[in-house]
């Protein structure tokens, strides 16, 4: 049987290449990414939304496996985006909700401030996989991370907000390997049968590119995603693909999908997780 996935967010999720059937909802509507000095579009309103899902659930094909959400604005929306993943978790109790909470980077929010209660009061609690950056998994939980000590904790206080998978998906923190290498973590919590709990946690070191792309964190999401889907108890297993550390010039700057279809099926370089508890 397929898996059928609600892509509520500002990019298509990848997953159509996948072999996983895609509804997606944009979350914006914009002529071209906010990398660009102009652009122009729209914002989609919680009530446009609901309309959406609505018109879903009168066809009855909202029995969704999956769902993924990222970019918004609206307070609004966000509780709405909430609203719905609770009824569909209703309907199927085996749904993953799979949510990277953008809020900011480098130290500065650039969505309003008001999201951030919303995210850490409502949307995080329900949410079963999260992947936020350093800046927004500290803003979360109110703890800065300075060692790697720091974002096993860090992590571990996400998980007790609810999320049994959490990604920081980019830090500050020093690798091993120079300081042409970025450092990410995850860390994956189970409950086995006879209700004990284990955690998986990892360390993974991949190459900088000197630039500033915009889309990343969609598309990590959802490869994500779709490789959990594939090796749901192993976060060591995911495939983590990396690039060159060379500057690319700006038209090289807008993420070529359609070009990168064999390697989202089959990455061709893999950076390996280290277990680091």
């Amino acid at each position: 049987m397929e898996c059928r996935v609600l892509s509520i967010q500002s990019h298509v999720v990848r997953g159509y290449v996948l072999g996983f059937e895609v509804d997606s909802i944009n979350s914006v509507q914009f002529s071209n990414h906010t990398g660009y000095s102009h652009w122009k579009g729209q914002v989609l309103t919680a009530d446009e939304l609901h309309v959406l899902y609505e018109g879903i659930k009168l066809n009855n094909v909202h029995q969704y496996d999956y769902v993924l959400t990222g970019y918004t604005r609206d307070t609004s929306f966000l509780e709405m985006v909430v609203d719905i993943v609770q009824e569909l978790k209703r309907a199927n109790p085996n749904l993953v909700y799979v949510c990277d909470p953008v809020l900011g980077d480098h130290g500065s929010m650039y969505v309003p401030q008001n999201l951030y209660p919303v995210y850490k009061n409502k949307v995080v609690p329900v949410a079963d996989i999260i992947t936020p950056n350093q800046f927004e998994a500290e803003l979360l939980t109110g703890k800065n991370i300075s060692t790697e000590k720091d974002a096993v904790e860090v992590m571990d206080l996400l998980h007790a907000m609810g999320p049994d998978t959490v990604v920081i998906t980019s830090s500050d923190l020093p690798s091993r390997l120079g300081d042409r290498f970025l450092v990410s973590l995850g860390s994956q919590r189970h409950v086995h049968p006879d209700g004990s709990r284990t955690t998986q946690r990892v360390r993974i070191e991949v190459p900088k590119v000197d630039a500033v792309f915009v889309g990343t964190g969609d598309l990590f999401a959802a490869m994500l995603l779709a490789w959990t889907h594939h090796y749901p108890n192993d976060l060591k297993v995911k495939r983590y693909q990396s690039g060159p550390g060379q500057r690319p010039s700006p038209p090289q700057l807008e993420l070529r999908m359609v070009q990168s279809k064999a390697d989202i099926e089959d990455p061709a370089i893999v950076t390996e997780a280290t277990v680091i508890s």
